[in-house]
C-alpha cells in the first residue's frame, strides 16, 4: 500500500501535528505525481479523491476533517469553528472560496493551504490551543498576509504574537525567483524595506521567505520561535512541486497543521 511522505516540523508540543507533502507516495501521474490533494489544477479528480484518503487515513482524520481553502492570492483569513464543521460540503466550499488562510481552535481538525513554489506559513499558539495555516504569493506578501493572520488569532483567541511558533515552509528562493519591475516596485510602494528581501541580478530577484519571516517578527513573534525549512521549490522539484519548473497544469504541495486532544 502507498505511504505519503511528508517533511514534518517539530513545534516541541506533542499536542500538534505540522507538516508538509512531498511528491512521494501517491497515486497522480506526470507533473501532478505522485501525492497532489488540490482539485483545482488540473489533475485527475479519482486521483487526487485517492490522494486525500491517504493523507486522512495517515493522519487518523476523517475526510470531512481535512480543509484546504480554494486561494486567490488575497489576504482574507477565516476563522473555522464547530458551527462551521456542521455546515454542507458545498456551504463549506462557497465558504472558502477566495480565502488564503485558515486559524482553528477545534482539535482533530487539519487545516492546510497549497502551493508550488509560495510560500506556506504555518502559526502555533500552545497556551490557547489555536493555529493558522497561510499562503503568501508575493501578492499576499505585498498584503502582509501573515501580518493578518497573527491579528486574526489575536482577535478570535486572544493569542500573544510573542507566544506563537511559526513554520515558514517550502517555497522559492531568492536565487531562484526572478521577478519583473512591477513586482520589485510593488514590494517598494507598499513601504517594504528591500534591502534585505532583494538582490539586483540580470533582473531583481525577491526573496519571499525573508519577506514573511521579517513580518512575522514586526508582528511581535520572537525570531528563536521561527523555523525556517530552508528548501526551494524551484531547486528541488523532484521531491516539490513547482509551477515555474513544471508548469501551472502540475500538483501542489499541501501545508498543514492540527492540533491533538490533550492526553
Amino acid at each position: 500500500m502507498k505511504q505519503p511522505l511528508l517533511t514534518s516540523y517539530d513545534l516541541h508540543d506533542p499536542r500538534v501535528t505540522a507538516f508538509s507533502t512531498t511528491r512521494q507516495g501517491g497515486y497522480s501521474q506526470g507533473p501532478y505525481g505522485e501525492l497532489n490533494i488540490n482539485p483545482y489544477c488540473g489533475d485527475d479528480e479519482l486521483s487526487v479523491s485517492r490522494n486525500r484518503a491517504l493523507l486522512c487515513r495517515h493522519l487518523g482524520i476523517a475526510d470531512d476533517r481535512l480543509l484546504m481553502p480554494h486561494q486567490t492570492h488575497q489576504t482574507q483569513v477565516l476563522a473555522v469553528d464547530e458551527p462551521f464543521l456542521r455546515l454542507t460540503p458545498d456551504e463549506r466550499r462557497q465558504r472558502m472560496e477566495g480565502v488564503d488562510a485558515l486559524t482553528t481552535h477545534v482539535e482533530d481538525l487539519c487545516i492546510g493551504v497549497s502551493t508550488a513554489d509560495c510560500i506556506p506559513l504555518l502559526l502555533y499558539d500552545a497556551r490557547h490551543g489555536a493555529v493558522s495555516a497561510v499562503h503568501a504569493g508575493w501578492r499576499g506578501t505585498v498584503g502582509r498576509i501573515a501580518r493578518q493572520a497573527v491579528r486574526a488569532m489575536t482577535d478570535a483567541y486572544g493569542s500573544r504574537p510573542a507566544d506563537l511558533m511559526a513554520v515558514v515552509g517550502p517555497g522559492i528562493s531568492l536565487e531562484s525567483f526572478e521577478v519583473g519591475q512591477e513586482v520589485y516596485d510593488a514590494f517598494l510602494q507598499a513601504g517594504f524595506d528591500m534591502a534585505p528581501i532583494s538582490r539586483r541580478y540580470a533582473k531583481w530577484h525577491i526573496d519571499l521567505p525573508a519577506s514573511n519571516r521579517l513580518q512575522l517578527v514586526d508582528a511581535g513573534l520572537r525570531p528563536d520561535r521561527i523555523l525556517m525549512s530552508g528548501v526551494c521549490t524551484y531547486q528541488h522539484p523532484d521531491r516539490y512541486f513547482s509551477a515555474r519548473r513544471l508548469g501551472i497544469r502540475s500538483g501542489r504541495i499541501f501545508t498543514a497543521i492540527m492540533l491533538r486532544p490533550n492526553g
